[in-house]
């Protein structure tokens, strides 16, 4: 039995049709915000609220909307819990041998300032992280290493989360653009331009932000050569690197140049007043505890490994080798691809698979469980904790024991995180997603100032710049072409607007607070990162509007 997707279900009208179709959304948030239930509590009513939604209102069947919550619960699990599991994993091991104190001394031997150790490991490691693994991993480890050196858990999550902002758009070696290309035919290389002429531009302000969210606009003025050092650095790289390379590197380029520039222009410059928390121990007595350059490195490895393999593993060819679709005739990729094709598996989703019928192009959409085991940027978080066993010398009951103990630790954002992407993957079979971009599709002239409302709508709910982009793309393309606007500066927008949208997305939201020890508290985490979405997502509307109208020479 087939299901056709049907944009006016509700009483034949597109606009009744995408009310009802916000209420799962909304509901969360009034229950994350409002009434403050646990994450995992808040989660769960949401997906059974989507699936009667789904049921009732869009004529979903049951067995499809319960194989659709599936589908997105697996996803949840592998890869994005998957990448939870094994980033809170390699920090408690640091912790659990001691090594941490030695991490915490090094970046207080750069600067003892709070204002600019969050931008060395919240805004310049962490869009690292986003380049090279994207998905939960940028927040988790960034957001666990403020902790670590002595920040609020909320603080820390909430900081992350924002520094996110700049790096999501090419995040996972680019995947969020090049994905595009494939839905629109329009060259990644050009839409990738579109982007670093949007996003460098608020990459210039996210430490500004990030620091006046800590201490307010005073204090943050007498650390404001760092500020302009770190976001300058980062948004120049991102742009040129954007626009003369390609959607793979910019993360990667921008975060190392910024990281490096900061840390080079801290040797020579340090503010006049350290900043430091009211209850922080006795940073003087940390300061003094000398380590040798051999200790630092140790205390470091595990993320040098971890630096190592998640570079690897996005690096397209060895990518097609773990997933076992590589074809060349490297002796090495050959082997890695004969594992990886043993570990790769794409069942078909019972009652799923086929039966869902696209309410746009009239095609089926298959519908399976992507289940790659060694792909997973998971795995190779678990690899680099391995390979730290040995560095760190700890026995391997104590690192096992350690393993189960983080699995019971993020137990509940586990949870959390499977029952909003089983939301999300509902929604899109029912075609909730759609019905919303159609009705913002009908804003004609305005189309322009509203086109990145698509792409944070599709972030919001999927958790994925990637996975909005999938979804809106070709929508956004094809409005676009009818309102006169530039195709390509729409496809930006999309993506554009979807970074803004990350910080607030549910399964983001799961994933920082498991990171800090929050479980439960993700309301708190959208309180505090609500309204800076709001504020960054305008800004991309009104870029996206003046570029369309009166800024037209930036568009390549």
């Amino acid at each position: 039995m087939t299901f056709t997707q049907d944009f006016t279900a509700v009483a034949n009208s597109l606009g009744w049709t995408a009310l009802v179709a916000t209420v799962p959304i909304l509901y969360f948030f009034w229950a994350l915000a409002i009434k403050k239930m646990k994450g995992y509590m808040a989660g769960l009513t949401t997906l059974i609220l989507a699936i009667l939604v789904a049921v009732i209102a869009f004529k979903v069947p049951v067995i499809t909307a319960l194989a659709s919550a599936s589908q997105g619960a697996v996803y949840g699990i592998i890869p994005i819990g998957w990448i939870i599991i094994t980033s809170v994993f390699l920090y408690n091991l640091t912790v659990k041998t001691g090594h941490f104190e030695v991490i915490r001394s090094s970046v207080l031997s750069i600067t003892p300032d709070r204002r600019i150790q969050a931008l060395l490991i919240a805004f310049s490691f962490g869009a690292f992280l986003e380049g090279a693994a994207g998905f939960g991993a940028p927040v988790a480890i960034s957001a666990a290493l403020l902790v670590g050196l002595g920040f609020k858990p909320l603080q820390a999550a909430g900081l992350c989360l924002i520094a996110n902002t700049a790096p999501v758009a090419f995040g996972a070696i680019g995947v969020p653009i090049t994905v595009m290309e494939g839905i629109t035919g329009i060259p990644a290389i050009e839409i990738s331009k579109m982007v670093g002429r949007q996003l460098p531009i608020l990459a210039v302000f996210i430490p500004l932000v990030l620091v006046v969210i800590m201490v307010g606009f005073k204090k943050a003025l007498e650390v404001l050569p760092a500020i302009l050092v770190s976001g300058f650095s980062f948004a120049i790289t991102q742009f040129l690197s954007s626009n003369y390379l390609g959607a793979e590197l910019p993360d990667i380029l921008s975060s190392l140049v910024s990281l490096i520039a900061l840390t080079i222009f801290l040797r020579f410059w340090q503010p006049k007043t350290i900043y430091r928390f009211k209850d922080d121990v006795q940073v003087s007595e940390i300061k003094q505890t000398h380590y040798t350059g051999g200790q630092v490195l140790t205390a470091w490895s595990p993320f040098i490994v971890l630096t190592f393999f998640i570079s690897a593993w996005g690096i397209p060819t060895f990518k097609k080798a773990l997933v076992g679709t590589y074809d060349g005739g490297n002796a090495i990729l050959n082997f890695v691809n004969s594992i990886g094709s043993a570990l790769t598996f794409y069942p078909e989703v019972p009652f799923l698979h086929n039966v869902v019928i696209d309410g746009a192009t009239g095609k089926e959409i298959a519908a399976v469980y992507k289940l790659e085991l060694l792909g997973a940027a998971g795995t190779a978080i678990l690899f680099a904790a391995i390979i730290s066993k040995f560095i760190l010398k700890i026995s391997w009951g104590n690192w096992v024991k350690t393993f189960f103990s983080t699995l019971n630790e993020i137990k509940f954002p586990l949870l959390t995180i499977c029952c909003v992407v089983g939301y999300a993957y509902v929604a899109n079979t029912a075609g909730m997603m759609a019905t919303l971009g159609l009705v913002l599709a009908k804003t004609g002239a305005l189309f322009p100032f509203f086109s990145p409302i698509l792409g944070w709508i599709g972030v919001v709910v999927t958790g994925s710049d990637t996975s909005s982009n999938v979804l809106f793309a070709k929508l956004q393309q094809v409005t676009a072409e009818s309102v006169g606007m530039d195709p390509v500066l729409a496809l930006a927008a999309n993506t554009g607007g979807g970074v803004t949208g990350k910080m607030i997305s549910p399964q983001t939201l799961a994933v920082a607070a498991a990171a800090v020890g929050l479980a439960g508290k993700e309301s708190e985490l959208l309180k505090f990162a609500f309204k800076y979405s709001l504020i960054l997502l305008l800004a991309i509307c009104i870029i996206t509007f003046l570029q369309s109208t009166v800024l037209t020479w930036m568009i390549p």
